[in-house]
């Protein structure tokens, strides 16, 4: 092996533009959750994308017996039991979220979200929850 094909392909490219994961919660595109997901035994940061918090955090008008501390601690709690027999990085979990008023919950009901564990902005492990087609 050259000198020249030791190094990585990206070692000496030049970044134009990073968008952190601080910009994210500054701008709203992440939602951050610690407190909540402390309380839920999780030791790592955590962040929902805006798009899981609308669709299965936020309350819809006019559904009721439902609250936003409720339906978060739901979400943690699911992800803390799929996490805890789960070793990498990426874990899809699921979950029934109710979005009507139906006396029951049907297949339909049921929400997949993915997990991933990497690193934040100082390198440090954070999580972050989003839709399963989210990247």
């Amino acid at each position: 092996m050259t000198e020249e094909t030791s190094k990585g392909f990206w070692e000496d490219a030049e970044v134009i533009y990073s968008y952190t994961r601080a910009q994210a919660l500054e701008d709203g595109v992440l939602i951050d959750v610690s407190e909540t997901a402390k309380e839920a035994g999780i030791k790592f940061p955590v962040a929902l994308t805006a798009t899981v918090w609308g669709q299965y955090v936020e309350v819809p008008q006019g559904v009721t017996g439902q609250d936003e501390r409720g339906r978060l601690w739901d979400i943690l709690w699911m992800f803390r039991c799929a996490a805890a027999k789960f070793d990498g990085s990426t874990l899809l979990f699921k979950l029934y979220v109710r979005n009507h008023n139906r006396e029951r919950l049907e297949r339909r009901d049921l929400v997949t979200l993915k997990a991933e564990c990497g690193p934040g902005d100082n390198g440090e492990p954070v999580l972050t929850i989003m839709l399963s087609d989210e990247d």
